[in-house]
């Protein structure tokens, strides 16, 4: 479980829509969150799954963790594994890897 900079920036991550399977459908999502590699995006509803990464909380105004998006290919990469073509392991679904990473 990740603790969000603040509690607006906690209920705009957890939207749950009992209309839309996907954040990206749902006109009521606003932020997504990426919990693997410590990602946050503003959502683009265009149709697709566009976004952009976003530095700053908007509401609160913190600065946000670093994204580790380099960091989990580069670990996946050290490991042999191509996340295009091979099963990524369970633990890089979240931010198990990352932790992991940071005890050694």
């Amino acid at each position: 479980m990740t603790n969000h900079c603040c509690p607006a920036m906690t209920s705009r991550v957890d939207v749950r829509c009992d209309q839309h399977d996907d954040l990206f459908a749902c006109p009521d999502a606003l932020i997504g969150f990426s919990a693997k590699i410590q990602e946050y995006v503003l959502i683009i509803h265009d149709g697709g799954t566009s976004s952009i990464t976003i530095d700053f909380c908007p509401w609160c105004g913190r600065r946000l963790p670093e994204s580790q998006r380099e960091q989990w290919f580069d670990e996946l990469e050290r490991r042999g594994i191509d996340p295009w073509e091979d099963e990524v392991p369970a633990e890089f679904q979240d931010d198990t890897w990352l932790t992991a990473l940071r005890q050694e």
